[in-house]
């Protein structure tokens, strides 16, 4: 599974942040800079080789060639918890045009590769993608269902798999077996891999609902 299309983050950085993200004692306005700041060094190591172009400028020195980011970025979070991965990238493209995907998993069976199916009840795509990259963020990918149902809504959208990157926070090994096997071309970048599933679909040992520790709507 491991190629040159699938990058875990291996940084000590990224790993202590992680730790304190699985803590249940974690406050949602820690997850929530947690979050933001593993995003933002996923989004640094995952636009290595954007392409650049070059322009002539003047320093109060003398004249320098400077570069530019040529590609126009387009975000697109899957709902609602790819809103925490948001800012992060907007940070690196303050210009960036981001489009939201409403997605939520509906139970047909209690198999969690297969028994999971992600449902779309929200899109703001315009008719014609006006970007050449585009990255979609969901901070969680378990069983793979709601990744691989937002490529297709981007790949329908006229995006190419070319120009597609998935960011994740944290992916279990089957969730990201089952995106890789359906889009081998598609470029995955995720901080870490947890090794299980319950039989609900979760990661293990994960990091529970990340919506909900996001936004404090954990119920007691």
């Amino acid at each position: 599974m491991f190629n040159k299309k699938y990058h875990v983050l291996s940084h000590p950085l990224v790993n202590a942040r992680l730790s304190q993200l699985r803590q249940t004692s974690t406050s949602s306005k820690d997850f929530r800079e947690g979050i933001h700041d593993i995003s933002l060094i996923l989004g640094i190591e995952a636009t290595r080789n954007l392409e650049e172009e070059t322009f002539q400028g003047q320093t109060p020195v003398g004249p320098f060639t400077g570069t530019t980011i040529k590609p126009k970025v387009g975000l697109t979070p899957i709902l609602r918890a790819g809103l925490g991965m948001t800012d992060a990238l907007l940070s690196l493209f303050p210009s960036a045009a981001v489009y939201h995907l409403g997605l939520y998993r509906g139970k047909v069976s209690l198999q969690p590769a297969c028994g999971l199916i992600a449902v779309a009840d929200y899109s703001k795509l315009p008719p014609v993608p006006p970007i050449d990259t585009c990255f979609i963020l969901d901070p969680l990918v378990a069983t793979g269902g709601t990744a691989c149902a937002a490529l297709a809504m981007v790949l329908d959208w006229g995006v190419p798999i070319s120009k597609i990157k998935l960011l994740a926070v944290l992916g279990s090994e089957e969730g990201l077996n089952h995106v890789h096997t359906e889009y081998p071309e598609l470029e995955i970048w995720v901080a870490a891999v947890d090794p299980t599933l319950t039989h609900d679909g979760l990661i293990s040992p994960g990091l529970g609902d990340t919506g909900d520790r996001l936004f404090n709507t954990i119920r007691v």
